[in-house]
């Protein structure tokens, strides 16, 4: 099926709203009004349940509600629409892709967050419980914060070593819940009378909670409860390794992505095959520079070529100032030609810069004749070029 046009007011509002301008002041804005919306409305429910705070500022929590409530309906009205604009429905009708939007999990939480307010005020009995589904809007930060995205990510990839992990608590759970439930039955009718009774006892020793109301008397029960206690701290790791490996996989994922876009846009190492960009990419290190910091001084010895992850940097040049952004990269033809530095660059902003060192590139073309042979034959196509 062939692609559906991009309407350029719903273009532009996806933008807006998915951050694909990652460098349009009015992405920044709408994203940091929205956290912070977010974040008010979220203190306001967990406030309105004191009832001396509810009595004296009723109307203030009324007017977030209705303010916010107003806000998140647009907004999940704006991303339904927005949604044939989304690259993986691009081929489906906009009907289709809507409905397609509408079934993502985060956007069932959007919907879970806007539906409290149309219900919750209905005179209807017990609805008013639908006030607790505003705290759901909590979880709608995980749209503006990527870590909070990668952690979702992380638990989605691991589902199944985590479904494995309850099963394996499950059965650890029936097994001490049995065998206190045969030691301790006669002596504690009233506590470990049945196995189901005992299963309170055995899920809350192996998750090492211990709260003490009930606990077993005889000596084997004392010693089953001990390798319980043990066999709880397993259970616990278990799921707490898996998501933390995955977490730190999916971060080291993304940025690896990150990186190796950014070195294959620079022209020496545009043309270059996986395992050269690969060696590239090992040679990097990582700086971080201030607003108003000098990072290379016109004059100075190239002792290194920049790549710029995030923030923005000036080079000063005779009549002009030239702006760089994240993905950008200056100084490589100082480094190639071993000359001096024919600008000054300094921060902009708060920056962090992907370095690679004059030594480790030219150890590298030293120890790979194709990659030197690459990189020399750019550098020779844009010797009338001065460093960027």
């Amino acid at each position: 099926m062939p692609r559906v046009h991009s309407h350029p007011t719903r273009r532009r509002i996806y933008e807006i709203l998915e951050r694909s301008s990652v460098n349009d002041p009015v992405v920044h804005a709408v994203h940091l009004f929205l956290i912070l919306l977010i974040a008010v409305n979220v203190t306001a429910v967990v406030l309105e349940s004191v009832p001396s705070l509810q009595d004296a500022y009723g109307t203030p929590f009324l007017i977030i509600e209705l303010v916010s409530g107003a806000i998140f309906t647009v907004e999940y009205a704006a991303r339904l629409w927005c949604a044939p604009e989304y690259l993986p429905f691009h081929h489906m009708k906009p009907w289709r892709a809507r409905m397609r939007w509408a079934l993502h999990p985060q956007s069932v939480i959007d919907l879970v967050a806007v539906l409290p307010f149309y219900l919750a005020y209905w005179d209807v009995g017990g609805l008013r419980a639908f006030l607790l589904l505003r705290l759901f809007r909590f979880f709608k930060l995980a749209r503006y914060s990527p870590g909070l995205a990668s952690l979702a990510e992380a638990v989605y990839a691991e589902r199944r070593a985590l479904i494995a992990c309850g099963v394996i608590l499950m059965g650890a759970m029936l097994l001490a819940a049995s065998a206190i439930n045969l030691v301790e039955r006669d002596v504690q009718p009233d506590k470990f009378g049945t196995i189901p009774e005992a299963m309170y006892w055995a899920i809350v020793t192996l998750t090492t909670v211990g709260y003490g109301d009930v606990v077993p008397v005889t000596a084997l029960g004392r010693v089953i409860a001990a390798l319980t206690a043990v066999a709880g701290l397993v259970m616990l790791a278990l799921p707490v390794g898996i998501i933390a490996s995955a977490f730190s996989r999916e971060i080291h994922r993304r940025d690896f992505v990150v990186t190796w876009s950014m070195v294959a846009r620079v022209p020496l190492f545009a043309d270059l095959d996986a395992d050269e960009i690969a060696s590239v990419m090992q040679c990097l290190s990582s700086r971080s520079c201030t607003p108003g910091e000098v990072i290379v001084r016109k004059g100075d010895e190239a002792h290194s070529m920049y790549l710029i992850a995030a923030g923005d940097v000036e080079v000063v040049l005779p009549g002009e100032n030239v702006h760089l952004g994240p993905g950008d990269f200056f100084g490589e033809m100082a480094v190639l030609k071993r000359r001096r530095r024919a600008a000054t660059v300094r921060a902009l902003t708060p920056c962090r810069l992907l370095v690679l060192d004059a030594g480790d590139l030219h150890d590298l073309l030293e120890g790979n004749p194709a990659l030197a042979e690459h990189v020399h034959a750019v550098a020779r196509s844009r010797g009338g070029e001065t460093d960027r």
